[in-house]
């Protein structure tokens, strides 16, 4: 033990009450809090931290004596670290409530990482604290009680149990200062020891620093915490109050209806019509007048993150820099006059649906579409639309509706829960949520039928539509909101930090379909989109101008630039403006 460390904690055995008397302390009996401190800050990082060395073991060229070298010197870093921050809690009061509450979340978080091969940032707890119970019970399964129960229930036992010496207050605030330094002397130390590897391999590896437990937790709570100060989280900027219907709507005999279907966890390599082996996408495979954009991107890798985004303005990155929040896309729509619409058959809206009328069909009750226990199917959100429909205002309605259905689409680990009986085109599929419990092709197979059930969906979604054109001239976009791993390298689900998602994470499926009538209208030709998006890169940046441009809606915040559909309505617009040849 370094001998900083050695003059700052007192002789005391691991377990038991050190009997030394002191006449500068109200009681000599019991563990000094030092002590409590450095066993609990070994216990998380040698016991919590498994997914971490399991990493860093794997590393590559981390063999041999340096590599064992480089393994020690991390791992006292991540107990220097661990005393660090115990150390600004350690007082009478607090030391056993916060040394517990610390253990336990390693424990949880140890779990995760190591159940799904996760990392935890402020997006993921973000994640976790907007989830709701029904979400919550998908990741329940024997494997969590007892992998936290070993890791939490001896260090938890062992500080219920442990007398703790009470220190006179001003010795007390200068022994956790003094261990404050000392811990973070040891940490450089540490790092000094092994600098050049180190610097090297969390430059390489930027992952590493989402598996350092519990410290990747405590950072990701004060980054969410302090997120007021950061920006303001109070105030909705406004956004397109200018917006006004274009030109197509002078005189319009039909009024557009688009349906915008935000589809959840959705991989656009195992959508068949996007040329995945697997027919996982045989009714939209049928219909030659689908654009599928195969190579499009998200701007998260959560619905948390992606959703605002999407709907937002400002783009991945200027939306990650924001200093206060806007209105979105369906405000703007909103704005302009049309009748706007979101119905939701999960969580929820993640804010982008609160200043418009909006349903959650996730609790509704159907014998057929809503199993006993279970999810609904995203089929419930068809039933009643007609009727949610003609209860948004009249006028509006004339001018044309905007409507987003918000999918339960493939949200994992219950794949299994996702698709209908008569759907399970892919068998054994994996029924547990502990995915790492299935065979990976099982895992797949859940997944893929869920990928089915959302073909379906979509279908009827046409269906639907196509029986709209009476009286309205249709049009459909789907886009995920992010992907999914599958366990490729042990990592299942999604919501990595951006930078280091694999792609799968970040690849999504994006179909529109417009019919004659709105190709007439908006001068698109869906033949023209099919050449032109089969291969060009489009990301969620696209999504809100795109919008608004199929809709024809003018407003200082739109940006042609970035409308996918404005290239072909402005060839169609050449051809249609070039002189017809004379005749000879």
């Amino acid at each position: 033990m370094p001998l900083i460390l050695q003059r700052l904690l007192p002789r005391a055995p691991f377990f038991g009450a050190s009997h030394t008397s002191s006449t500068s302390q109200p009681s000599a009996q019991g563990l000094h809090p030092a002590w409590v401190v450095l066993w609990i800050s070994v216990w998380m990082a040698a016991v919590c931290n498994v997914p971490l060395w399991r990493e860093v073991l794997h590393l590559p060229g981390n063999t041999g004596v340096r590599g064992w070298a480089f393994l020690a010197a991390f791992m006292v870093l991540v107990t220097a670290g661990n005393a660090a921050l115990l150390s600004l809690l350690a007082w009478r009061w607090t030391l056993k409530p916060a040394a517990g509450l610390l253990v336990l979340m390693a424990a949880f978080g140890a779990y995760f990482m190591l159940a799904y091969g996760i990392a935890i940032d402020a997006s993921m707890l973000t994640n976790v604290l907007q989830t709701d119970v029904k979400e919550a019970g998908d990741l329940l399964n024997w494997q969590l009680p007892l992998t936290v129960g070993a890791l939490a229930v001896p260090p938890v036992a062992w500080l219920v149990r442990q007398p703790v010496r009470a220190v006179a207050p001003l010795r007390h605030t200068l022994h956790n200062a003094g261990l404050f330094v000392a811990a973070v002397l040891v940490a450089v130390g540490a790092v000094l020891l092994v600098f050049q590897d180190f610097a090297s391999t969390m430059r390489n590896h930027t992952q590493l620093r989402y598996l350092i437990n519990p410290l990747n937790t405590v950072y990701a709570l004060g980054n969410i915490a302090t997120k007021p100060l950061r920006m303001d989280t109070r105030t909705i900027l406004p956004v397109g109050r200018d917006a006004q219907l274009g030109a197509s709507y002078a005189g319009q005999s039909k009024p557009p209806l688009l349906v915008l279907v935000l589809g959840e966890t959705g991989r656009a390599g195992n959508f068949g019509i996007n040329g995945y082996e697997r027919d996982t996408t045989p009714l939209l495979a049928a219909r030659p007048d689908l654009i599928s954009a195969g190579n499009a991107w998200a701007c998260g890798t959560s619905t948390a993150a992606s959703v605002p985004c999407m709907f937002s303005h400002l783009g991945r990155n200027g939306y990650e820099a924001r200093r206060a929040n806007f209105e979105g896309l369906m405000d703007v729509l909103q704005h302009a006059g049309l009748a706007v619409l979101w119905v939701d058959n999960q969580s929820g809206c993640k804010g982008t649906c609160d200043r418009i009328p909006n349903a959650n069909t996730s609790a509704q009750k159907d014998p057929e579409l809503c199993p006993t226990g279970s999810d609904c199917l995203d089929n419930i959100m068809l039933k009643g639309l007609d009727q949610r429909l003609a209860d948004l205002p009249a006028e509006q309605r004339q001018r044309g509706t905007v409507v987003v259905l918000h999918q339960m689409g493939s949200h994992g680990p219950a794949y299994s829960k996702r698709s209908a009986p008569e759907r399970k085109k892919f068998l054994p599929e994996c029924t547990s949520n502990a995915l790492q419990e299935c065979d990976r092709q099982q895992v797949v197979n859940a997944y893929d039928n869920s990928i089915v059930e959302t073909d379906h969906f979509l279908d009827s979604v046409l269906n639907w539509l196509g029986k709209q054109s009476n009286q309205a001239q249709p049009a459909m976009i789907y886009v995920a909101d992010h992907g999914e791993s599958l366990g490729e390298n042990n990592i299942y689900l999604h919501g990595l930090p951006y930078s280091i998602a694999p792609d799968v994470q970040k690849h999504v499926p994006w179909i529109t379909w417009l019919s004659p009538a709105m190709q007439s209208r908006t001068g698109t030709a869906t033949p023209c989109l099919q050449k032109e998006l089969a291969q060009q890169r489009i990301t969620h940046d696209n999504y809100f101008h795109s919008v608004l441009g199929l809709m024809d809606v003018q407003t200082g915040a739109y940006q042609p630039e970035l409308d996918i559909f404005s290239a072909c309505r402005k060839t169609v617009a050449a051809k249609q403006a070039a002189p017809t040849p004379a005749k000879s």
